[in-house]
């Protein structure tokens, strides 16, 4: 049984915002669909060092419910599963830019530390 997406009562935009992004995985999610396009679950595990099975599961189940993400099953054996963002997820994205792009100036000014991103999540010259 399917749970009902999350539907406030809010105080404000921020708050239904935030309801959806919360968690420190989501975010990072995003960024790597919106990077990459389309994923399966191993891809995105390996691009987020530090995050467990679990927690990426859980994380995918929310914004699949909150329509950021489409799950898309393919009948194989092994079954393959890609999740991609959804025009919902995608406009997400592009408001937490503005949100980045402070982060990384926090970054810059305040000296602090960045773990590199993995080989596997960075996209490949062209």
């Amino acid at each position: 049984m399917a749970k009902a997406p999350r539907s406030g009562p809010y105080i404000c935009g921020i708050d239904a915002a935030l309801d959806v992004v919360s968690g420190k995985w989501k975010g990072l999610v995003l960024w790597e669909l919106h990077i990459h396009g389309v994923r399966r679950f191993a891809e995105l595990r390996r691009a987020l060092p530090g995050v467990s099975e679990k927690m990426l599961t859980q994380h995918l189940r929310q914004m699949e419910e909150d329509g950021l993400v489409h799950r898309r099953v393919y009948a194989e054996v092994p079954p393959r599963v890609e999740y991609s963002l959804t025009e919902s997820g995608a406009a997400l994205n592009e408001a937490l830019r503005p949100l980045g792009e402070w982060g990384r100036e926090r970054i810059r000014r305040d000296g602090l530390d960045v773990v590199a991103a993995p080989e596997a999540s960075v996209p490949a010259p062209s």
